[in-house]
């Protein structure tokens, strides 16, 4: 699995400290919302060149680890 932390860093001066790829302002919720939405990523690098695949993996990877950390209540 790639490790996204070196593609995602959290600063609270970007996007309210929202996870981020690192060097843009591009949020890990912007682009999993456009994978959801059905873009493919080379659409979505068509549309935001300055990405590429490894970070839009790396957006999946942190959302996969995110959710491997989720407790459920009983």
């Amino acid at each position: 699995m790639i490790n996204y932390q070196e593609y995602i860093s959290i600063d609270p001066e970007i996007r309210f400290g929202r996870p981020c790829l690192i060097g843009t302002r591009i949020s890990v919720y912007d682009v999993l919302g456009w994978l959801a939405a059905g873009m493919s990523i080379q659409e979505i690098i068509d549309d935001f060149p300055q990405l590429n695949q490894s970070q839009i993996m790396a957006c999946l990877a942190y959302a996969s680890e995110r959710e491997r950390r989720v407790k459920v209540a009983a």
